[in-house]
Order: structure tokens, then sequence, then C-alpha cells
């Protein structure tokens, strides 16, 4: 039987199936962010929050998607990273979208109103590009049924067409090996399976595709050098860095111990262990006469079966309801006994 990776770092006071909602802490980087807040509260110089483990958690995060720190920018919010990348474009430019993908990769460009916007089913992107398609933004993975995007095939379309590409790994990173460098842009909610505090997301921008983004939200911590925070910055960092939001030092002070959990454990075996919980539990649905959206997704969907939430709820076993679909997320810190959990109650 599979047993949790986490070993110590987790001990969930039920049966937790829910990690496409929210992931779980670390105790790590619970205790990080609690040594923060207790420093900030005595009035300690070191309690307003440390830049280097803002770095640490950039270079953790670009360690697990395969680019250089240098290509990172740290932000708040996946939506924030979206609107920087919908404010470069020019009027009338197409963007491609799959139907009812999540929002924060949708309307950030939808309520700019001079786009053109297109929306097909998942499996039919790649065909759709066509030449004067301007950007591809999409998710890795589905968050209303988990279901995986045929990566390589957009990239190959894209390129075909001269369009630019935008993944979103807010429901992948973590658990599904991310190349960052494939994509112009990625853009990465941390707070799922990265496992870390609301507040951390990740931005990826290619060298070429920095050169069209104008730094719209840039502060003093966009400057290249971090020494005068009065006036018009003069001189915007050479990296990545000049798309920085003002970090939110607790979720960061997280973070860095989060990513740095799932890079001693490694995302194969955290996609190994994950992907098997969840081929476990289709298994047993269809047994018990339930057809599961089919795939090899760590979050696994099953179609009219919503209602049975709070049933589980109820029992102990966390999941979500979504677009309909039960859903349960399986990851680092779930075993084999959690899904026959699940199973029981649901038979």
């Amino acid at each position: 039987m599979e047993t949790p990776l986490g070993g110590a770092e987790f001990a969930p006071a039920q049966t937790y199936l829910n990690t496409a909602s929210c992931g779980l802490l670390p105790r790590r980087t619970v205790a990080a962010v609690t040594a923060l807040a207790e420093w900030n509260a005595a009035g300690r110089p070191d309690g307003a929050g440390s830049f280097a483990a803002v770095a640490a958690a950039r270079a953790g995060f670009a360690r697990l998607a395969g680019v250089a720190p240098d290509r990172v920018a740290i932000g708040g919010a996946v939506a924030v990273h979206v609107g920087l990348i919908a404010s470069s474009l020019p009027p009338g430019a197409e963007v491609l979208f799959v139907d009812r993908d999540f929002s924060s990769v949708i309307t950030p460009f939808a309520v700019r109103g001079d786009l053109k916007t297109r929306f097909v089913p998942l499996e039919d992107l790649a065909d759709a590009v066509r030449p004067g398609t301007a950007l591809v933004a999409f998710s890795a993975v589905q968050s209303a049924d988990g279901r995986v995007a045929d990566l390589a095939a957009v990239r190959e379309a894209a390129v075909a067409h001269g369009a630019r590409t935008l993944l979103d790994a807010t429901q992948s990173a973590g658990w599904l090996p991310l190349d960052a460098g494939a994509y112009d842009y990625t853009v990465t909610g941390g707070f799922k399976f990265l496992l870390s505090p609301r507040g951390a997301s990740f931005l990826t921008v290619t060298e070429e595709a920095q050169e069209s983004l104008l730094p719209i939200h840039a502060g003093w911590v966009a400057a290249e050098e971090l020494d005068d925070p009065y006036g018009p910055v003069g001189h915007l960092a050479e990296s990545a860095r000049r798309f920085d939001q003002p970090p939110a030092f607790l979720a960061y002070h997280g973070a860095e111990q989060s990513l740095a959990l799932i890079d001693e454990i490694g995302v194969d075996a955290i996609h190994a262990h994950d992907t098997a919980l969840a081929a476990r539990f289709r298994d047993g649905l269809v047994r018990l006469g339930h057809e599961p959206v089919p795939g090899d997704s760590a979050i696994v969907a099953v179609p009219g079966l919503g209602g049975r939430q709070p049933d589980l709820a109820e029992a102990g076993v966390i999941v979500s309801a979504r677009a309909g679909n039960l859903r349960a997320a399986f990851h680092l810190y779930n075993s084999a006994a959690d899904v026959d959990r699940a199973l029981d109650v649901l038979s």
C-alpha cells in the first residue's frame, strides 16, 4: 500500500483530499511563519521580514520549474500576474482560451473589452491555434475536473503560428513536472500543491517575452539596487524581478520551507505517489458504479456526484464540489487508507 511521503511534516486531523482547493502546510512552514509573526510582535529588527527568504523561495520555485531564478517574478496572486500580461497586448489581439477554464486565467483579458477572445474545448485547443492568434492562455490541469492538457501539442501549434503561450500551473506544479522555459509565461499560485501560504505566487517570463511587458506594478522592490526607496525607480531590475510585487513576507518565509520540502522529496516521486492514489480511487469508483473523468491526473472528478460532498465532510473526508463534480485531489500526505476511507463512505 502507498504510504504518505511527507512523514512527520504533516498530521491532518481528517482524511484530507482537497489539495486542489488548498494544500496543507508542513510543520516547518508553520514554524517559519510563526517565528516571523512572533519576531514582528516583539519588535525585533528582523520582524519585518527577510528578502533572503524571498530570494530562497524564488530559487526554490526556479529549480522546480526548470529555469534560472532571474526568470522568476514573485507576487501575491495569479490574477495579478495575468493582468500584467493582459495589459501588454495591443487592441484587437486574439487570445485563445479553454472553455470554463479558471477565471483568473481569463478575466484579466476579458475586462479590457478591446481584445478578441475565443473559447474552445480542451481537447481542441491545439487545433484551434491559427494565424493571427496572439496568445494561448490555458491551465496545465483543469480545476473543475482534473483533465491534463496536451502540453506538447499546444506548444507545437503555438510555435507553428507565431502565438505566445501562457500556462497556469497552479493545479499542477508540485506533482506534475514543469518545464517553465517551454512557455513564454507561466503563472502559479503557491497555496495548492506547492503547500505554501496564500500570498505566494510565481510568474516566469522568457527573456524574449520580457521585452513586451510593461512593469505596471513596479515599486521600489523592482529596482536593480534596493538602496533608495524614494522617487521614481531610476534603474529597474534587469531580470524578471522588475515584475515583482512587494512580497507578503509571512507567505514567503513559509514558501521557502515548503518548496525546500518538495525539492527534498522530488517531483517525480510525488507524481508517482499522487497518481497511484488517484488511479486507486478511480478504480474503486468504477467498482461502485460511478464514472470518474478518465486520465492520469492527481485530481479526480466524478460528474454529477458533487452532492455527496456534505456526506463525506460529515464522515471526516474533505473533498470539494466543483461544476457539479465531486472532486478529490491526492498529494504527498495522503495514503491508500485515505482512498479506501473515501470509497467506504461513498459506498
